[in-house]
């Protein structure tokens, strides 16, 4: 797990906790949750997404899945100050990016579900001011809750997702009406995890929507392992 709970304003906003030994492994996942994750729940959602992708890639076993970073960040508060929050952890994830990019060097497939996908936009936006297009082997949001006109060309996220040097997919249910009723009657506009791109924008260079209604029942299935989406994802990166 990466953490930013509480050191937000920290001179180093992240620290590392739990086993760091990925062996082998050619490639690692990077699982940013959304809304009311405690350090306890984020740390069981990455690991549920461990168990997905192991089923999705055929492994035996979690522990022969790709590799899953949490990143642990402090949702679990009420809808404002979270999305507040999610966009103050853009220069600490970036940092973390970088970081890794140097010390490291393997490539990282990024996961964001429901507000995690605001991080990731944030993050994606910091990345581009830095002029950093290689942090990222790919980008999944995962009912991504964020508008739909936000990943537009000419949108929020438009010009930091074109500039990004990786595929950015958007994995969207008509299914999940956490996106269609509350989050619609929140923020007053569509989510992109719900209905995808927005019908009269146009998409920037590297986004795809990859609708996944036959696969995920509701706002809380995208990974779970037999029921999401993930081997869907996992086809479509070519992560193995």
């Amino acid at each position: 797990m990466v953490t930013t709970r509480g050191r937000l304003d920290a001179a180093d906003p992240t620290e590392r906790a739990g086993s760091w030994d990925f062996g082998g492994a050619d490639a690692v996942v990077l699982f940013v949750h959304g809304l009311g994750a405690d350090a306890e729940s984020a740390r069981d959602l990455a690991y549920t997404a461990r168990l997905g992708l192991a089923a999705a890639t055929g492994a035996a076993a979690a522990a022969d899945a790709p590799p899953v970073v949490g990143y642990s960040w402090a949702s679990n508060v009420d809808w404002g100050p979270a999305k507040r929050t999610a966009d103050a952890n853009a220069a600490p994830l970036a940092d973390w990016l970088t970081a890794w990019a140097a010390d490291d060097g393997r490539p990282v497939h990024l996961f964001a579900h429901s507000l995690g996908a605001r991080v990731t936009g944030a993050t994606l936006r910091e990345l581009a001011d830095r002029g950093r297009a290689d942090a990222l082997a790919s980008v999944s949001l995962f009912g991504g809750a964020i508008p739909s006109d936000g990943v537009a060309v000419d949108g929020r996220y438009g010009s930091a997702i074109a500039a990004v040097d990786a595929p950015v997919f958007n994995f969207h249910s008509r299914n999940d009406r956490v996106l269609g009723w509350v989050y619609r009657a929140s923020d007053r506009t569509r989510a992109v995890g719900h209905g995808g791109l927005a019908a009269s924008a146009s998409p920037p260079a590297g986004y795809a929507d990859v609708d996944v209604t036959d696969l995920v029942a509701d706002h809380y299935s995208y990974v779970e392992p037999e029921e999401g989406c993930l081997a869907r994802a996992v086809d479509r990166i070519g992560l193995e």
